[in-house]
């Protein structure tokens, strides 16, 4: 889709993984990432905006390698200190990690939007690519499980996604709107990607911004997305999980259901292809090709083939 307009919509690291790839192949006014909020959550007074932080640190390059989170060579001091103080430290928060959150919520304290915030975050690493949140009020992801309900992060960080999950809930104190950026990438673009990101954790709460589904079934555009389960399991993450717990099929297919009237073309991994006819009968044309992003040069690859295709 050459001098085509690419809005990504992202969450957790598969959603970093293809942000990446996509930026490297278009240049910086072809391509608007939108990244769900909806597990942003204050730590020691701190405003914490994990899967912001995860597409930010993954396109400024200082993303750690080996868990696809956090900051490379990142410590711990900070925190241990806190603890010996009798703070209650389950969520991990790194030293240079920190230094994000703190400028964050300085910068939010003095009247900025998080979309603001967010961009003078990105200029500071030398990210040129327009990053967005998907809105710059307050909407907090809320899982109710077997135990109790709970926000995101004690989901997931706390509880290690342990609890059997029997809902999800969106909630927001205020009237809540798309932010600026996502209103005019949605307006504006040829070509919408929902990259591989948990259906539930980082797309629904996109979704569940006002206006937002609405605009996304009237899109003029063609509207892609890449699974985030394949051979029956999640790449990373609870996505597999909570499919099964809420009753839906684990799989290519399953996801697929969650995406019928939201998307034309839906891109399947090489070892679920067998399972291209049942999506295809949900009204989707599918694409079987190679999702797995081990490095770069793969991230690139898949990018490059949502890019090319014909739509």
């Amino acid at each position: 889709m050459e001098n085509s307009k690419v809005l990504a919509l992202a969450g957790g690291v598969g959603g970093a993984k293809l942000a990446l790839g996509l930026r490297d192949i278009l240049d910086e006014e072809s391509l608007a990432i939108v990244v769900n909020t909806g597990d942003d959550e204050e730590f020691f007074g701190l405003h914490v905006s994990p899967d912001l932080d995860t597409v930010m640190y993954t396109l400024g390059g200082i993303a750690n390698p080996d868990t696809g989170w956090g900051i490379s060579g990142e410590t711990f001091r900070s925190l241990n200190r806190l603890r010996q103080y009798g703070a209650d430290t389950w969520f991990n928060l790194g030293d240079l990690d920190m230094a994000t959150h703190i400028r964050r919520t300085q910068l939010l304290g003095q009247g900025n939007t998080l979309s603001e915030v967010t961009n003078s975050l990105c200029s500071s690493l030398g990210i040129a690519h327009s990053i967005f949140p998907m809105t710059d009020d307050t909407l907090r992801t809320v899982v109710i499980t077997e135990i109790s309900e709970m926000s995101f992060q004690e989901y997931f960080v706390k509880n290690r996604c342990d609890p059997r999950v029997i809902s999800l809930r969106f909630d927001s104190p205020s009237e809540c709107s798309p932010s600026p950026g996502f209103v005019t990438a949605l307006n504006e673009s040829d070509l919408l990607v929902f990259c591989p990101s948990n259906p539930f954790l980082s797309v629904d709460p996109i979704l569940a911004v006002p206006g937002v589904r609405k605009k996304i079934e009237n899109f003029r555009g063609a509207r892609v997305a890449v699974s985030p389960i394949v051979g029956g399991e999640a790449i990373k993450g609870p996505a597999g999980k909570i499919l099964r717990e809420l009753g839906h099929e684990v799989s290519c297919v399953g996801v697929a259901k969650r995406y019928v009237d939201l998307c034309d073309v839906f891109i399947i991994d090489n070892v679920d292809a067998d399972l291209a006819s049942t999506i295809e009968k949900l009204g989707m044309r599918v694409v079987v090709t190679n999702t797995i992003m081990n490095n770069d040069q793969e991230k690139r690859t898949l990018a490059r083939e949502i890019l090319s295709l014909d739509y």
